[in-house]
């Protein structure tokens, strides 16, 4: 078992779950239920998966969880360019969080290819 607070993946991930749920108060009313959700519940599935692994007993497991994370930041990644072609998210934002996804993905396969 470990504590995911120590991991510094989770720390970027939590504070992209932040920045997403700020970013999508800002989305039209009509994407609520939508596009804003789908992005807000894919984001917080990264720590989420990151904390639920490393409460697990073994190796696999954290594994498996990690490459969880590492499908729903692609998820993000995928819907934070959509979220951009249809302007609800302007060009510096996009590249910003674009820049942080691509960051969180390259720790989580470093950490993947570790355990």
């Amino acid at each position: 078992m470990k504590d995911f607070r120590e991991m510094q993946v989770w720390h970027k991930g939590h504070k992209l779950a932040l920045e997403i749920y700020k970013l999508t108060a800002k989305f039209p009313k009509e994407e609520i239920y939508g596009l804003s959700s789908q992005i807000r519940r894919a984001a917080v599935s990264i720590p989420t998966n990151i904390a639920e692994g490393c409460g697990r007993e073994s190796a696999k497991e954290l594994k498996y969880f990690l490459r969880i994370s590492m499908g729903s930041a692609s998820e993000v990644e995928y819907q934070i360019m959509l979220s951009y072609e249809l302007c609800y998210v302007d060009s510096e934002t996009y590249e910003n969080l674009n820049s942080d996804i691509q960051e969180i993905k390259k720790m989580l396969s470093s950490y993947i290819v570790k355990i």
